[in-house]
């Protein structure tokens, strides 16, 4: 799950971590009273999204007075922001926040997280933060530096500040800077992080560290332990279509293509995305029905995917085994059809546990599908379709 900036900021500062005075708001006049009650007169006005690198897209505005902070959120909020990160589609701004300007005078990257190749927490550190830090790092693994946080006493602020005087941060300005790490690895470790991120990390004239900027992804599968955080999702800057998959044990990303996918398990999702693509289709979305969705909650995504205006056709690619058995996802295809009276065409492909019974559903129920018995016919068909051929 990954937390807006404030909410990230907000885990950040309740572990001691310096972040700048700020307010959010979700309309143009809630932000301009908001900037009225900041002390200082120097604001920033953060859309809040997911993705990184507003700044470099207009998300990121100065402003000396409450009136330009509203004008700089109205324009921001129920815009369509992209990034590099969000790809043309961009994300909606529901959210901005405003804070007060930090002088900086010197910025670093900072980041904890689980290294993928040994399954272990790490710390990086890089004396090049900032908006440009992943071009950067990009162009010069060598920027960044790295150690495991089981070879160190992280809470020990000589140790980390041993470490902090690799990337250049010493004296007053690395005792500061320490504080603020051992704070970002408390936060990732009490909050069962994947990623802790603080970009930039801002040296200010006065050799005082603060947190411009941060990012944090919380593992889903550890909220159960963590109920203080289940609000925060509702607040998360994803799409409503996603929200209401996740809502329903379908994992769901939407795409800007015109044929839908229903698929269950993660890795046939990414082959089947794989294959309309090669042949020439644009998927509208990525589907993996989790093996606890119920057929009403299957059908409800369906449903979405029915009424969406860009989808021309619906391509069904099912495996049925464990517990998602074929008949469930067809019974779902009947419920999403029979609630939208729908005659949407269906591109059908099934194989395994209860295969037979799911094409008796849809052959019986009278949806408009096509049968195909491998996963190339049922998607060269369905790229055909979607093309009007």
């Amino acid at each position: 799950m990954f937390l807006l900036e404030h909410q990230a900021k907000s885990l950040l500062g309740q572990n001691g971590v310096s972040i700048p005075e700020g307010r959010v708001a979700a309309t143009a006049d809630e932000a301009g009273n908001s900037a009225k009650s900041l002390s200082g007169t120097d604001l920033v006005v953060k859309a809040q999204i997911g993705a990184g690198g507003r700044g470099l897209a207009g998300g990121v505005k100065f402003a000396a007075r409450p009136e330009e902070v509203r004008r700089h959120a109205g324009t921001m909020l129920g815009a369509r922001l992209s990034t590099a990160q969000t790809g043309i589609r961009g994300e909606i701004v529901k959210q901005v926040s405003i804070e007060e300007r930090v002088d900086i005078a010197g910025m670093f990257y900072i980041a904890v997280l689980v290294d993928q190749n040994t399954a272990r927490p790490i710390l990086l550190g890089s004396a090049s933060g900032g908006n440009d830090f992943e071009r950067v790092a990009t162009e010069n693994p060598d920027v960044v530096k790295s150690i495991t946080l089981g070879d160190l006493d992280w809470e020990d602020p000589k140790e980390i500040g041993g470490f902090l005087e690799t990337l250049g941060l010493t004296g007053d300005a690395g005792i500061s800077a320490s504080r603020q790490v051992i704070g970002a690895i408390r936060t990732f470790f009490g909050n069962d992080a994947l990623l802790v991120e603080i970009n930039p990390l801002a040296i200010t004239p006065e050799d005082k560290a603060v947190a411009i900027d941060a990012k944090i992804v919380i593992d889903g599968n550890a909220l159960a332990r963590h109920v203080e955080l289940e609000a925060l999702v509702t607040e998360t800057s994803i799409e409503d279509s996603e929200r209401l998959a996740q809502e329903n044990n379908v994992n769901y990303v939407e795409l800007d293509g015109d044929i839908g996918l229903v698929v269950n398990g993660a890795g046939l999702g990414l082959a089947t995305l794989d294959l309309v693509i090669d042949s020439g289709g644009s998927p509208a979305n990525f589907m993996d029905i989790r093996t606890t969705a119920g057929s009403f909650q299957i059908a409800r995504v369906i449903q979405m995917l029915i009424e969406n205006p860009r989808v021309k056709v619906i391509l069904v690619n099912i495996h049925g085994g464990g517990m998602t058995v074929c008949d469930t996802i067809a019974e779902a295809m009947n419920f999403a059809y029979s609630r939208t009276g729908s005659d949407k065409p269906i591109i059908y492909r099934a194989a395994g546990q209860n295969a037979p019974w799911a094409l008796s559903i849809m052959t019986n129920r009278r949806l408009p599908f096509t049968r195909f018995d491998t996963m190339t016919e049922a998607v060269r068909q369905a790229v055909s379709v979607a093309a009007g051929r």
